[in-house]
């Protein structure tokens, strides 16, 4: 969007802690503070243009359109009454947001192109293996066991870890730590701004985790990470291919990504194979 709209002001509409990811890049020129599809109090100008990077619609379609912009993009919605390209479920998410764009404006978009400048902050270690147990929904966690084990081989191996989390996730962190000896200043769930684990991430040896938000980091920073996929196959959130990443999946599973349950495929995910993948992954990072 930037390359095509190089003389546009553009502010992304999004929770105001992504401003920390995004200002080392230059990519938005404003951040707007907001959450879900809660209405948006803009009092600027009305906007020239108004983009749904968010969904198919129709509530967040109609979010944009109570802006009254002068023109929009988003994927067709007959419910809102909006045209524009066709949603296709089976579409991998990087992708879906780049045909939009090259559909819409005819600027070249390559899903590929993840890469982040990491954040001005100084990383608390470096060189460490980064092991992130926890994830927005218990569907996409792997067992707090299995997660021990790992690290307990990691760590025999000569390897620092350290495990991150979110303050929420921080008592699933010091059970992972526990059942591997972990001393307690390894255990970072809880300690670090979002800038602050990009800034981790982006110097670390290697990230394992489930499919969650600490791997698209790694991802965007090119760092070696090991991905652990259940209800949702890789095909449509995983890694760029051309990068140092491995991703484990042994779906199809349940297939229900917001589950209270551990999705039968991440169950069937052994700690033998994680160990081999991540082993793998060191290797060749020397």
């Amino acid at each position: 969007m930037r390359a095509a709209l190089s003389d546009y002001r553009i502010v992304l509409a999004a929770p105001q802690w992504q401003t920390l990811l995004l200002d080392p890049d230059g990519l938005v020129d404003e951040v707007y503070p907001a959450a879900g599809l809660e209405p948006l109090r803009w009092a600027g100008p009305r906007p020239a243009l108004a983009v749904n990077l968010h969904g198919r619609g129709p509530q967040s379609h109609r979010l944009l359109g109570s802006l009254r912009p002068h023109a929009s993009i988003a994927f067709g919605c007959v419910e809102a009454d909006i045209p524009g390209p066709t949603w296709w479920p089976d579409e991998h998410e990087r992708e879906r947001w780049c045909r939009l764009v090259r559909t819409c404006l005819v600027v070249d978009a390559d899903p590929d192109d993840v890469a982040l400048v990491p954040p001005p902050v100084r990383p608390r270690v470096t060189d460490a293996v980064i092991v992130h147990p926890g994830a927005a929904y218990r569907s996409r966690q792997w067992a707090p066991e299995c997660f021990g084990e790992l690290v307990a081989a990691l760590r025999a191996d000569g390897h620092r870890i350290v495990v991150t989390g979110t303050e929420r996730e921080r008592p699933l962190a010091v059970q992972v730590a526990s059942r591997a000896g972990l001393p307690d200043d390894a255990i970072l769930a809880g300690r670090t701004r979002i800038d602050e684990l990009a800034a981790l991430v982006s110097a670390a040896r290697l990230v394992v985790s489930g499919d969650t938000g600490v791997a698209h980091l790694a991802g965007a920073y090119r760092t070696p990470s090991v991905t652990l996929f259940g209800p949702t196959p890789p095909r449509l959130w995983g890694p760029p291919i051309a990068g140092p990443h491995t991703v484990i999946w042994h779906g199809p599973g349940d297939g229900d990504p917001w589950a209270d349950t551990t999705d039968s495929a991440l169950a069937r995910v052994s700690v033998e194979e994680v160990l081999d993948a991540a082993r793998g992954r060191l290797t060749s990072a020397f």
